[in-house]
């Protein structure tokens, strides 16, 4: 498998392009060649010297935990200005026009995991319509969905949810690549002409990270291996309600619980809702920082069993349904400011409506809800294979 920084090396003309350009990039720590050299250095090897390094969520280094704001910087190795892309504010999420100023191409180079609330993909979008405005080249060096490309799961956005989390409307587990979707976007908003996509050869549509032949790198502080972006569709729901989502663990967003959680009657439940793929295991378990830090917690740790089968969105909607039902007065949905919104709950920003919110807390079934949730129709299809055929 070549990833688009492996194809860029090969190509001396588009090289040789380049090195003659005011080249900007967007990148983060995971944006490194199969023999793990970062693209900065990969890029100075072929003389291309970057005049901006833009830095998404977590920052250039890839130090800041979630929805931590990140200060511009200096790269320490080359010297060169970094301008965050993640603030105080949804303003801060975009290029300011004189950070683009003077560039010829913007190099977007980053690790996807595969869901609509990863916000790096939506940086991508972001600032290809930054370079849009400024009549400034975009090119991405495509790497692969570490989910593959062929499940889709869950339900695109209503009207009035649209946010960081999902900036538009895609499926929760998309199948799709920050090209295809920078790509689609483009082609949509009528910028086609400005976006290239260096696209990944030698890879199957549905082969997994596993078959990477190269390790997987993490992309974020918190997304440490392919197991967790494998649970993270449904993981990420947890930070939408009082559970832990397993930061403060070695195993973030494949354990779960809480204090007044019994993991044993947690595991039970979501045995009996006969969903497949995974064995949930009781643990108890103490985060070192974040929700319940210091505290003794039950729950359960997600094992994947059998990637074929494991619906990660209906698995972590189940569990909080039944997490919900079993301590209904301990359990809460997050109320808090989340991702730049205050006035609509959390979970409801990353399932897409408030209707799974509203049906746990009147008491529903967790299956059926889960399968509400999860749900791919005429209309979610569709949009997946409109974003396909951008770069096909």
């Amino acid at each position: 498998m070549k990833t688009g920084l492996d194809l860029l090396v090969q190509q001396p003309d588009l090289v040789a392009r380049l090195a003659k350009s005011r080249v900007g990039l967007l990148a983060h720590p995971a944006s490194v060649s199969k023999g793990m050299v970062h693209v900065t250095d990969v890029l100075a090897e072929l003389g291309i010297v970057p005049e901006v390094l833009f830095g998404p969520e977590h920052g250039w280094a890839g130090h800041a935990q979630d929805m931590i704001g990140v200060g511009d910087a200096t790269d320490d190795k080359h010297g060169t200005r970094v301008v965050s892309l993640y603030g105080e504010s949804f303003a801060d999420l975009s290029p300011k026009p004189a950070d683009l100023e003077g560039l010829d191409v913007v190099l977007i180079d980053m690790q996807d995991v595969g869901a609509r609330y990863y916000t790096f993909v939506w940086t991508a979008v972001l600032v290809a319509r930054g370079c849009r405005d400024k009549g400034v080249r975009v090119l991405v060096l495509e790497r692969p969905n570490p989910l593959g490309g062929t499940s889709v799961e869950g339900k695109l956005q209503h009207a009035g949810f649209l946010s960081f989390v999902g900036l538009e409307r895609v499926p929760i587990r998309h199948g799709l690549t920050i090209g295809e979707i920078v790509a689609w976007r483009a082609k949509v908003e009528g910028y086609s002409e400005l976006v290239d996509v260096l696209s990944v050869q030698g890879l199957d549509r549905e082969a997994h990270a596993s078959a990477w032949h190269r390790p997987f790198v993490m992309p974020s502080p918190n997304m440490p291996t392919y197991d967790t972006a494998l649970v993270y569709p449904g993981g990420c729901l947890l930070e939408g309600t009082n559970l832990s989502d397993g930061r403060g663990t070695t195993r973030p967003f494949e354990i779960t619980g809480a204090p007044w959680v019994s993991g044993k009657a947690l595991a039970e439940g979501l045995a009996k809702t006969g969903l497949h793929g995974f064995v949930a295991r009781p643990l108890g378990f103490e985060p070192t920082f974040h929700k319940h830090a210091k505290k003794s917690c039950g729950g359960v740790q997600i094992h994947v069993t059998d990637t074929r089968t494991f619906r990660p969105v209906a698995t972590y909607v189940a569990l909080i349904a039944l997490a919900h039902h079993a301590s209904p007065t301990e359990f809460r949905f997050r109320t808090e400011k989340y991702e730049f919104v205050d006035d609509i709950p959390a979970f409801d920003l990353l399932v897409g409506s408030a209707e799974a919110r509203e049906r746990i807390l009147a008491g529903d079934d967790p299956r059926a809800i889960a399968d509400a949730v999860s749900e791919v129709g005429e209309e979610e299809r569709a949009v997946v294979a409109e974003a396909r055929s951008a770069v096909e």
